[in-house]
């Protein structure tokens, strides 16, 4: 079977509901695919910064209008394995809500605004021919599909299409195991918590129904040896830090709500292109101690959506498509990575006991770090 459309967007969490929703708000024929099902939990901190609460109001989505209420917060709280402590005001309120509801509300607004979602899709091959469309080969179910798109997105994470690499130098060589459970009856302030353990970080923050998120990016060799549920690996990481077992004490793992990803691989530059525009962790895996892996996602969905659109449009050529969106990424998003890459690299450091002295030492100090990581603020102009 052969079907035509304008674009194809493969992946769909935060990045991809949102470009999608932009295309076809804008008149194109936009399929929205993801190899999985939804609604689902999701590897993720589920931390929205001031700045990813911007871009959705800019895309007209406002969480504080849905039953499912977002929790707020105005600080971070980091606690280090010696049980100093740093605290800081975030610049602006964040808000925690969970991807299950998340993904759910921006498939909605995707589908309002035209675009056919299928999940449970494998991409089995893209291919671009000789007048720059793409075919795509899509298994659903027992049905193999041939796609043609003037346009392919992709927001597939880390993971990329079969037939389809990235050169080796891109991603950082440590390889990290991503975690994820949600707890209940943990009591937690208007704050997103960070406890530093033995091969990483644990982040806790509020979300919805009065629970809170458990998340962790840990080296693969830490784990190693753990257990093999999410939940042995969280206990083997508190064994690190005293601070972060008294805290997960306080409450029990809610059912359903555990998942893991492996390997990951922090990205050493962005990557906006390859056979197509990339967007999201395809395009950029931040490390996620910096808290701006959504508002990267939503920042990279706007920007290609408008080149996309004036390509689709017939205004550009392809090569101006790429050369663009390339441009305006690798801008946008080079030195944030390399601020937080900078970062990350402190946090781990053998002198990191000594940060919370420095921080009191120093007043505006931890405020400064946290903004170091924050995107500029959107340009209502654009």
């Amino acid at each position: 079977m052969s079907k035509s459309i304008d674009v194809i967007v493969i992946g769909a969490g935060i990045a991809g509901s949102t470009c999608a929703m932009q295309l076809a708000g804008k008149g194109h024929r936009t399929l929205l695919l993801d190899r999985q099902e939804f609604p689902r939990h999701k590897t993720c901190g589920e931390f929205m910064s001031p700045e990813t609460k911007e871009m959705l109001e800019v895309l007209d989505i406002h969480l504080l209008g849905h039953s499912k209420k977002p929790s707020p917060m105005d600080h971070a709280k980091i606690v280090m394995p010696q049980g100093g402590v740093i605290e800081a005001p975030l610049p602006g309120f964040a808000y925690g809500i969970s991807r299950y509801e998340l993904d759910q509300i921006l498939h909605q607004k995707a589908q309002e605004a035209g675009a056919q979602i299928v999940t449970k899709a494998t991409i089995t091959s893209i291919e671009q021919l000789e007048d720059a469309s793409y075919e795509v080969q899509v298994k659903q179910g027992n049905e193999q599909i041939s796609y043609r798109a003037k346009a392919v997105i992709g927001a597939h994470g880390t993971k990329k299409p079969r037939g389809m690499a990235s050169a080796p130098d891109l991603r950082d060589q440590t390889v990290y195991v991503g975690i994820k459970s949600h707890f209940s009856g943990i009591q937690i302030p208007a704050r997103v918590e960070l406890y530093f353990c033995e091969g990483g970080y644990v982040g806790i923050s509020p979300i919805e129904d009065g629970n809170v998120n458990v998340a962790a990016l840990l080296t693969l060799d830490t784990v190693q040896g753990s257990g093999k549920s999410v939940n042995d690996i969280l206990q083997a990481a508190s064994l690190t830090n005293v601070s972060l077992a008294a805290r997960l004490a306080e409450g029990n793992p809610v059912d359903g709500t555990q998942v893991s990803i492996a390997p990951l691989h922090l990205s050493n530059v962005p990557e906006p292109w390859s056979q197509y525009p990339h967007i999201g962790d395809a395009m950029l895996m931040i490390p996620p101690l910096c808290g701006d892996g959504m508002s990267i996602a939503l920042r990279s969905s706007l920007l290609c959506a408008r080149w996309t659109d004036k390509y689709l449009q017939g205004d550009i050529e392809h090569a101006d498509w790429q050369s663009n969106y390339t441009l305006e990424a690798s801008r946008e998003f080079t030195q944030l990575l390399r601020r937080a890459r900078r970062i990350q690299k402190l946090a781990f450091a053998k002198t990191n006991k000594f940060y919370p002295g420095l921080a009191r030492m120093i007043p505006g100090l931890a405020a400064y770090v946290v903004k170091a990581t924050r995107l500029s603020e959107m340009n209502a102009a654009r």
